[in-house]
């Protein structure tokens, strides 16, 4: 049988990503024990290097100190070999003997003396009587023994000079940056191999959260050891993340587009989980709650959702609508380079809910999308109240996400307040187009009205009977003052088209017969309207219908 040699990136690629993601923690941490390795080893290499540059300089001075004492001397000593120990380590080093101590000198001297000549005293440097075997000056090599005993013949030309070894100092960090670019490069390498199917790009949140903390530890470790950062593994991981925003949008802007397009814009019941989100929000916990171990106790929906005191009648889709535009600030928590790009994406799901909205509910396609036999009034004050939860919460958004950028980059922050301006458009085209409708049945009824008994007449009590149901619609949906300023604009629509037809009918304000209907009428219209709850003390000012005289 042959056997089926696989590369080693065929073989990663049948790992799962638990199997995986451990090789590659194992593989971040065997390069930050070789990185710190290094680091060690450079560090003592540095510092022997400095010690010698000490030794020099120090050298030098006695050099010249002993050049004062000696300035009517003229003759030259023979190279010694200086032997420097650091850490166990034996480094050789010839020094002119311009560069030995006056001591080493005549330590030198007593050495290389012939068998024959007599000892020297302390002082023998400047005695013409003490003498060298001259061999020694001529030497252009010198020898070091190593521990082993072993003699390495260390050449003139191989010794360092200052300025040599200076650079070497000063470049010694540079060895320990290469080392980290490497490892890093090297991580590039491995995490591309695993790109190349998309892998990396299907990773869930949760997955690639924790494969982008894995990978920003390991360069901030790196980056703690070398005294730099490497930008190569943090420019992949940029690039992986960017993948990821694009994916995690796409997924959420879909599933947005499916919800709307299957909610029949009817009152949901809110389960008690997004009462608990809602609550979380406004006690300033901008992010998923943590899922609950074990057995929870059963709580009932509501019919509708609080927020700070206010109640808000939901349809399903702005329920979940809700739970996603936390995912995306918990994104940005989990991953904050990439910040700027989930501004730019969720400002684009909140534009889309907006116009995708506006197009099901106040374009009427959600007859043709779901079947709905018309768009009702409660449809459109749902929609309505739906947008204003959405608005509640863009200022809280928009506080969590410059919270999280660079000054630079404040300007990005205009895109909550165009989509802002968009919400509370469609929000008041939604009036509108609930106030036209009042107005175009006002239309339709007093363009027929004739003032005749019996009263009140067949006219107005139909009139009535629309008002009362268009507040029995909306009335549970809106808070009370927007009903009240609704039902304001439409009793403004009445008295114009009531106005109207009376000029029409040449009925003036004179006290007579016809006048007298007219205001029987009105007032029944008034009195049924000022019965409807919380329009009691609406100012309505029918004064306003009669033609005023000149």
């Amino acid at each position: 049988d042959t056997d089926v040699v696989m590369k080693l990136a065929d073989q990663m690629r049948m790992l799962n990503f638990p199997q995986w993601f451990d090789l590659l923690k194992e593989i971040f941490s065997k390069f930050t024990i070789f990185l710190q390795r290094v680091k060690a080893t450079l560090n003592i290499i540095h510092s022997v290097v400095l010690s010698v540059l000490d030794k020099n300089r120090r050298t030098r001075e006695l050099e010249e100190i002993s050049q004062q004492k000696n300035a009517t001397k003229d003759n030259s000593l023979d190279t010694e070999v200086a032997y420097l120990i650091h850490e166990g380590m034996f480094i050789s080093d010839a020094f002119s003997e311009n560069e030995l101590t006056p001591i080493a000198i005549d330590t030198t001297s007593q050495r290389n003396a012939s068998p024959n000549s007599e000892p020297c005293s302390s002082d023998s440097v400047s005695e013409p009587e003490c003498t060298t075997d001259s061999s020694s000056s001529k030497e252009q090599t010198s020898s070091s023994a190593t521990p082993g005993g072993v003699d390495i013949m260390v050449n003139e030309d191989m010794k360092l000079t200052d300025l040599e070894l200076e650079k070497l100092a000063n470049n010694i960090q540079e060895l320990l940056y290469s080392a980290s670019d490497i490892c890093h490069d090297r991580a590039v390498k491995f995490l591309m191999s695993r790109a190349k199917d998309g892998f990396l790009e299907k990773l869930n949140s949760t997955e690639f959260i924790t494969l982008s903390r894995l990978m920003e530890t390991f360069i901030l470790d790196t980056e703690q050891i070398c005294g730099r950062k490497s930008m190569s593994l943090l420019g992949a991981l940029q690039s992986q993340a960017n993948k990821f925003v694009n994916r995690f949008h796409e997924e959420r802007k879909t599933k947005l587009s499916l919800l709307l397009d299957n909610e029949r814009w009817k009152q949901a019941d809110v389960p008690a989980e997004f009462q608990d989100l809602v609550d979380s929000i406004s006690d300033g916990k901008i992010a998923l709650p943590e899922k609950k171990s074990g057995a929870t106790e059963e709580r009932k929906p509501a019919e509708v959702l609080i927020v700070e005191g206010q109640q808000y009648a939901v349809v399903g889709t702005v329920l979940l609508l809700i739970r996603i535009i936390l995912e995306y600030c918990q994104c940005v928590d989990n991953i904050p380079s990439v910040t700027t790009d989930m501004l730019t994406r969720l400002s684009d799901l909140l534009k889309y809910f907006n116009s995708r909205s506006c197009q099901l509910v106040l374009g009427a396609g959600a007859l043709q999308v779901v079947g709905l036999k018309t768009i009702t009034t409660k449809n459109l004050a749902l929609s309505s109240r739906c947008l204003q939860l959405i608005v509640h919460y863009i200022p809280v958004i928009r506080a969590h996400f410059e919270a999280r950028l660079q000054p630079k980059q404040y300007s990005m922050l205009r895109h909550f307040d165009h989509i802002t301006k968009d919400y509370h458009d469609h929000i008041a085209e939604i009036s509108a187009k609930l106030v036209a409708i009042m107005d175009s049945l006002f239309d339709k009824l007093l363009s027929k009205y004739e003032v005749k008994a019996p009263v009140p007449s067949a006219c107005f009590r139909n009139i009535c009977k629309q008002m009362a149901k268009m507040h029995e619609a909306i009335f549970d949906l809106l808070p009370e003052e927007q009903t009240q300023m609704l039902f304001l604009r439409i009793n403004a629509s009445y008295k114009l088209h009531l106005k109207k037809q009376l000029s029409h009918l040449n009925v003036i304000n004179d006290g007579g017969p016809q006048n007298g209907l007219v205001t029987a009428d009105v007032a029944f219209y008034t009195g049924n309207l000022q019965a409807l709850k919380g329009l009691k003390d609406l100012d309505l000012n029918m004064s306003e219908i009669w033609e005023q005289k000149r």
